[in-house]
């Protein structure tokens, strides 16, 4: 194998923008949904042909090694890199980039791949044959990926690849506006969510895992805190089979073993893990989903607080989660706002029994405009199982009411990003009220631990503006649109719902003798 040409590194700062504009004007008239597979599939062949070629001229170079081993496969695995067929190897598909039948060649590297690495299969996109995708530019897009080095050592140390695709995710996810990537997190709302339950030993788990952003961010807490990383255990769970792959892609570029399950699943109805119960769960649910075909778990086991609404999956997820903690165990998660105030369809008295049994820890209003597909306001819970723990401060009768919206710094026109120093501020504050020797205040306006007393006279709303004496105007729900939307969508469901019934109910009249005009 050829020696590699000397590439980007990622040491240019910028150097991810660069590579998304250049990208971005081959994509002509292609949906950045459907661009996103073909950009993303084409950047992990490149980190994985990298990695494989650095062994490759390793053992060819290295006399302890014997003549042809470097075609050995074994040799390979046993340095932890994944097996590349020649077919597939990056320096041949660069030389025949400009040929037309490149995309069946990248459909056939694919395939080769994923059966020379089981766990890979039905990983990689296999689509790039098709007629629609100009291949010309296909043959430039491997250029311009070509000048980039991923998989050596070096790019490893400096997490090249990690950089490209968290800021293609993020650009994807920009692209496609309101309704699109759900799966993508902001990566200051992961890093906050980390940063406060401190996932540093155990069981992990994300019920709607999306691409994988919150393993990928325990990973990273567990190394910058000096832990290890073989100390956590993974589990995931995701519907969406494009996304189910791209998290099993963007984990294995990182080399983060994980349960995914053997296939893509709805938690709701198909739980992977039931027997599962984590010391830390992360997540960021869809924002109140109608569409969970909630009415068919009406007896389910994770209803323990009440049965969650048809039309509004919000409780749904909570109640999930709650499930799958140990009896240690802390969750974090994103929800919309409406979550802290509803009382629609029984919603508040779910809340109400929640937080009557000790579990919501803490609340944290975030600022807007975080969010690439979403203007819905949102928030952060904080549940955790025992709140009397020893190893931290009983604070049973309390919850601690943070508002962060004055928080965060534009980074364009239409998104704000949470700096390091607001994370750290509000971890901080966190870590000092739950800690037995913290040194923790109220401040007027940001945060505010209230008695579980105080929070009953306010009719159970967690709204944390109502606590900290914020003069900030409260955003409890939906911009009006979304939230018309959301409602128009609930009351079609609970529509749906009567007219069976009463189907049902004129049916089972006229087997005994009575019709109904």
């Amino acid at each position: 194998m050829a020696k590699q040409t000397k590439k980007t590194n990622g040491a240019n700062v910028g150097f991810e923008e660069t590579l998304w504009s250049a990208a971005d004007k081959m994509r002509n008239n292609m949906d950045s949904a459907e661009y996103k597979h073909v950009v993303l599939g084409l950047i992990f062949l490149k980190y994985i042909s990298d990695s494989f070629a650095e062994v490759y001229d390793k053992i060819k170079s290295d006399p302890e090694y014997y003549d042809g081993q470097e075609e050995d496969r074994d040799a390979y695995l046993a340095e932890g890199v994944f097996w590349v067929p020649q077919e597939a190897r990056w320096d041949y598909l660069k030389a025949n980039a400009k040929k037309s039948e490149i995309g069946k060649m990248i459909d056939d590297a694919m395939i080769a791949i994923e059966k020379d690495n089981p766990s890979l299969k039905g990983v990689l996109a296999k689509n790039y044959a098709r007629p629609d995708l100009d291949k010309i530019r296909l043959g430039e897009l491997i250029d311009l990926i070509s000048t980039i080095g991923l998989g050596d050592k070096e790019s490893r140390t400096k997490d090249v690849l990690g950089r490209v695709y968290e800021y293609f995710l993020g650009r994807f996810a920009s692209a496609e506006g309101k309704g699109g990537g759900q799966f993508y997190t902001p990566q200051c709302v992961v890093k906050l969510l980390t940063e406060m339950i401190e996932p540093y030993k155990g069981r992990v788990y994300d019920p709607c895992c999306g691409s994988g952003g919150m393993f990928v961010q325990s990973e990273k807490f567990i190394e910058s805190h000096g832990g290890h990383t073989h100390d956590l255990a993974i589990y995931g769970q995701e519907s969406n089979p494009t996304t189910w792959r791209l998290a099993k892609m963007n984990l294995a570029i990182r080399g983060i073993e994980a349960n995914l399950g053997e296939k893509n699943a709805d938690t709701f109805h198909s739980d992977l893990h039931k027997d599962l119960k984590a010391d830390f769960i992360l997540a960021n649910p869809p924002f109140n989903d109608s569409d969970w075909n909630g009415q068919l778990l009406k007896d389910d086991i994770r209803w323990k607080y009440g049965i969650p609404p048809a039309g509004n999956a919000n409780y749904a997820w909570i109640q999930h989660m709650i499930y799958h903690l140990s009896p240690t165990g802390i969750a974090g998660f994103v929800l919309a706002n409406g979550s802290l105030s509803t009382n629609t369809s029984g919603e508040g008295e779910i809340r109400k029994k929640l937080i009557e049994a000790g579990l919501v820890d803490c609340i944290i209003a975030l600022p807007g405009q975080l969010f690439y597909t979403t203007q819905i306001p949102a928030c952060l819970w904080f549940v955790s199982r025992d709140r009397y723990d020893h190893k931290l401060r009983n604070r049973h009768d309390e919850i601690l009411f943070i508002d962060a919206r004055k928080m965060g710094t534009m980074v364009s026109r239409k998104n704000r990003e949470l700096t390091d120093e607001n994370i750290k501020k509000i971890s901080g504050v966190y870590h000092a009220w739950r800690t037995i020797k913290g040194k923790y205040e109220n401040v007027k306006g940001f945060c505010k631990a209230a008695k579980i007393s105080e929070v009953e006279s306010s009719g159970y709303v967690l709204t944390p503006g109502r606590y900290v004496g914020s003069d900030y105007i409260e955003e409890d729900d939906e911009v009006f649109e979304e939230k018309m939307s959301r409602i128009t969508k609930e009351l079609s469901v609970q529509f749906k719902q009567s007219r069976e019934l009463e189907e049902r109910i004129r049916k089972n009249l006229a087997g005994i003798g009575f019709e109904i005009e």
